[in-house]
Parts: structure tokens; sequence; C-alpha cells
């Protein structure tokens, strides 16, 4: 578990980390950041104390593009811990039964395999490459041994010379014009459906293990450049280095204590009083994910999970429904709930140039690669953040992704004419914004369909 990173990381850096890709929202951002800061304070604790405290659970409220996604998905990236995002809808998609909602807890678990694997891998990188460079050096220059004992002494000495030689030049990157003849294994899994009702698909992951087991790997010699037959053999190296029984227990360990969920659309499972229909499925899906935010165990490929201790960030914009229409045991699951507020005009000005992540310099940095300068007017970028609040007023708030839309339509016919625009320079300012925009924006029914 990264404990030395969060260790590192106060309350205060982790909101300050934060402000970098997210604009406004100061309160989400503290109660994440002491929800993360708890979770390194119960680390510290007693064994007998350790497990009777859980984890501050946290409800996000809030009209969609507000950054609700990209604070949960920044904290995760701070901590290294493994994240993934799940839309609680998906878990009503055929009625009652649902897609499992254990699922999401073995799909966390795939996810921190991969990361700690990652993380394995590049400790034994060195030692990899140095087997990898070896085997390599066997294949370009092959020692056949043959003669007399003295015949074979020279013959040994003069191939060890030529073999630095051959390393000096593999290094230098002198061969990187060669090829090698390589035998490359492909893991071979068979194109199987398993289907199972709701609630079975371990049963489904189990079949598909078994039947990619009984198909051998399949072998075949093929003529590689040198540099790509040296990533194989490394990438070979470095899977045989890595203990992976290591690579389990630290993953399984990861999930169970630095794991966070972050469940979207909450407000879509959220029973109305009085309802009927699809509302039955919502309750359901509810009570199916009541014992996993409460703390249950989860059979894996991997092994058992437990989830006590795993974060789960719930959000929703609850335009309809509100969080008193969770059933009252997931509620209490949630006992930190934050509002989110809607993204002012400021907002959106500092969304178009202030994170370091900003839509101006993402678009700026696109049309570098054509060799195209682009240039944007201070305020040009203020009419662009002041047309995103008209449109978000006058039609449905999709709060920063409206910025999306209009660079888009903005820079559509420079987008386009890019390739043939060698080494230009453009300007934008108020007039070339008014020109492209103005027409859509006024026009309700246009910018419905456009905007």
């Amino acid at each position: 578990m990264n404990l030395d990173k969060m260790n590192t990381l106060t309350p205060r850096e982790v909101v300050s980390e934060l402000d970098r890709y997210v604009i406004g929202q100061g309160e989400a951002k503290r109660s994440v950041a002491i929800a993360l800061r708890n979770r390194w304070r119960r680390q510290q604790l007693p064994e007998d104390i350790r497990d009777d405290i859980a984890p501050k659970n946290i409800i996000m409220i809030g009209p969609t593009g507000v950054g609700k996604t990209e604070i949960a998905r920044r904290l995760a990236k701070l901590t290294n811990a493994p994240f993934i995002k799940v839309e609680a809808s998906k878990f009503t998609e055929v009625g009652y039964v649902g897609r499992d909602v254990e699922s999401m807890i073995r799909d966390l678990t795939e996810l921190a395999i991969n990361i700690v694997r990652a993380e394995e891998s590049e400790k034994v990188e060195v030692k990899a490459r140095e087997a990898a460079e070896e085997k390599l050096l066997d294949i370009l220059l092959p020692f056949s041994p043959s003669g007399s004992s003295e015949e074979l002494e020279k013959a040994r000495e003069e191939h060890a010379n030529t073999r630095q030689k051959f390393r000096k030049m593999l290094r230098e990157g002198k061969l990187d014009e060669r090829s090698v003849e390589l035998e490359v294994t492909e893991k071979t899994s068979p194109m199987i459906e398993v289907l199972t009702p709701g609630g079975m698909e371990e049963m489904d992951i189990n079949i598909k293990d078994i039947f990619s087991n009984l198909v051998p790997n399949k072998s075949e010699k093929r003529k590689l450049p040198v540099p790509e037959a040296f990533s194989i053999l490394t990438r070979e190296e470095a899977q045989r280095l890595v203990d992976k029984d290591k690579v389990t227990k630290n993953a399984l360990e990861r999930v169970e204590q630095s794991g966070i969920i972050f469940l979207d659309e909450i407000d879509k499972v959220a029973g109305r009083e009085g309802g009927k229909g699809p509302d039955v499925s919502r309750e359901g899906v509810q009570r199916d994910l009541l014992p996993i935010v409460e703390g249950s165990t989860v059979n894996t490929k991997y092994g058992m999970v437990k989830t006590d201790h795993i974060l789960f960030i719930a959000a929703g914009a609850f335009h309809i429904s509100k969080p008193s229409d969770l059933i009252p045991e997931l509620q209490g699951r949630f006992p930190i709930r934050v509002e989110l507020n809607a993204l002012s005009r400021e907002d959106l000005l500092s969304i178009l140039t202030k994170p370091k992540n900003a839509l101006i310099k993402q678009y700026t940095a696109l049309l570098e690669t054509e060799g195209v300068e682009i240039t944007f007017k201070k305020a040009a970028i203020s009419r662009i953040a002041e047309m995103a609040e008209e449109v978000n007023e006058r039609m449905e708030n999709i709060g920063a992704r409206r910025l999306h839309t209009i660079m888009e339509k903005l820079l559509d016919e420079i987008s386009f004419d890019a390739p043939e625009m060698k080494n230009g320079k453009i300007v934008i300012d108020t007039k070339y914004v008014d020109k492209k925009l103005e027409g859509v924006v006024k026009d309700v029914d246009l910018s419905r369909y456009i905007l």
C-alpha cells in the first residue's frame, strides 16, 4: 500500500493539488482531503482499534459538469490508489436482474493487480534488461564450440571479445536496423460468451479461465527488428522475475485498505415514494449495494476481498429525487454530504485558462502539432465563458462540458484547414468569437442542436 505517499500529503496539500485541476468546489475538496487523511491516520492505530474505524463515505450533490468525477479521479491519482468509476444506473439496466453489484469489487481488484504488477515490473526492470540483452546477444552471435581444447579456448576468447563489441553496438543503437528471428509466445484465449443469471458473474469468469487454460499457448518464430525483439525479451524476463503471489497479496491489501469506488448517478437509483414500475428495481439495487458499502466479503478470482474499509464516494445531480429518497440504511452509510455549486462565469473563465490541463492550453498544443500558432485575446476568452454561461442558463446546465462544445464549434474551421496552413499564425479576438458563435447562441432552436 502506498502509505508513504499518503503520509506526505496533509489535507491542505491535497486541496492544493486538486486546485491545479478543479476550479472552485472548496467544500468538496476539503471533505475528500479529510477522508483521505483519515485513512492514513487509521493505519497508524493499534490493530484492535483500527478494524473498528469505518471510512467516512461521501455523497456529492450537484449538477453535471461541475467537477464531481474529476475530484474523485484526481484524488485516486494523488495516492496511486485503485480507483474505479461505476454508474449506479447500470445495475438497473435489465429490470431487477441488472449487473451484479459485486462486479465493481472484481473490477477494482483487477485494476489493483495491474497497478502492482506494473510497479513490481519497474523494480526488476534493470535485471530484466540485462537478461534480455544477454539473450539477444546469444541470438545475434551464436557460439558453436568444436575442435581441440586449445582451439576451443581461443574460440571462446575471440567470441567473448566480439560479444563485447556487439554489446557496445547494441547499446549505442548501431544494430537497430538489423532483424533477428525470435520465438514469440502468444496467449490464446478462445472467444467464449457465458450467459449466466444475475449474481453469478463469478461463474462466468471461472468458466472462461478454465477454457483458456485448456487451450495451449501458441508459439511462432517471427523476424523482428532488434529494438522490438529487445522490448519483447525484456517484458518476458520481467514477467519471469515478478513474484505473482506477492503481486496478488499486495493488490488485495491495497484494494481493501486504499481502494476508492466512485458511484456516479446514485440519484438514478433513489426511489420516490409511491412510485411504481422501475422504482422497485431501484430499491432492489440499493439493497444490493448496502452490504458492499456496509462491509462484506466478495469472492474474486484472486481471492476473497473485504469491503469494510473501501472508500465510497457517491455523486448525483438529484434533480428529480433527493438524498433522503435513498433507503435509510444506505443514507446512514454516507455520513458526509457535500453540495457542489453550479459554475459561474468567473469559474468558466478560470477553467479555460488556469488548470494545468486548461482547455485553451489543450487546443493551442493540438494545433501547434500542425505548425499553426494560435493566440487567444483575453477579451475573447471572457466572451467564450459568457456564451457558455448563457447557453447553460437557457438550456440544460451541463457545466464545464459546455465549454468543450463551444470550443469545438469555434475552432471547427481552423482545425479542418490546419494541415494546409503551414506556419500560420492566428489571433482569436472577440470579433472572431462573435462571428463564429453569436448566431448559433442567439438562435435557441439552433443552439439546442449544435451547442
